[in-house]
């Protein structure tokens, strides 16, 4: 990739994160995801590319830009394929919290994958857990293999959830068992954390 580009595509997430920063703590999600997304496509209007977005908001969020199959940059230069989120971690920036991320892939076009919009069920546990888990076995049985080997009682586990409504059955779940909830606010950490369960002892 062209260096000077790649300097480019570094001022449009600087921008994106400057401009949701102005929400941190004001409890506003939807203000901070607008204020970046705004910044990111003005920004994205100087760079001298013609980039189209192959992964970006609008099919769940219903987010008003930066959509798939949206034209981005001068429409000179290299055509290439983006991956936008302007602000990974709304939540966290509403709450005033730390990690939010603004992201931006690029690559030579065809070269990023547009799979369709989705959810993924998640799952990790420690090493002594590894390879005695699956991912469709119930919530209770799960946490007695994770307790087993790592000879707890359920009791002693904390198990990390994504905070999300559609959550809900999980974590319901597992505090049914005796086992605590730690609430995460993003899918993205600097810790490795996986957005749907992690369980710790």
């Amino acid at each position: 990739m062209d260096r000077e580009l790649a300097m480019e595509i570094v001022r449009v997430t600087e921008v994106a994160a400057l401009a949701s920063s102005r929400w941190m703590g004001r409890g506003k999600k939807n203000e901070a995801d607008q204020a970046a997304t705004s910044a990111m496509r003005a920004m994205f209007d100087s760079v001298n590319m013609d980039g189209t977005v192959v992964i970006g908001e609008g099919e769940m969020d219903e987010a008003p830009m930066l959509y798939i199959g949206e034209k981005v940059g001068s429409g000179q230069g290299p055509e290439v394929d983006v991956a936008v989120d302007p602000l990974e971690g709304t939540n966290i920036v509403a709450k005033g919290l730390n990690n939010a991320l603004a992201v931006v892939a690029i690559s030579d076009k065809g070269n990023l994958l547009h799979a369709p919009d989705m959810y993924m069920e998640k799952i990790a546990v420690g090493p002594r857990a590894a390879g005695l888990i699956h991912i469709d076995d119930p919530v209770p049985r799960t946490l007695e293999i994770v307790a087993r080997a790592n000879r707890k009682r359920i009791q002693d586990c904390t198990v990390m959830i994504l905070e999300r409504e559609r959550h809900m059955e999980i974590i319901e779940a597992v505090r049914r068992t005796g086992a605590r909830v730690r609430y995460s606010v993003t899918e993205m950490w600097v810790q490795p954390l996986p957005p749907a369960l992690r369980i710790q002892v």
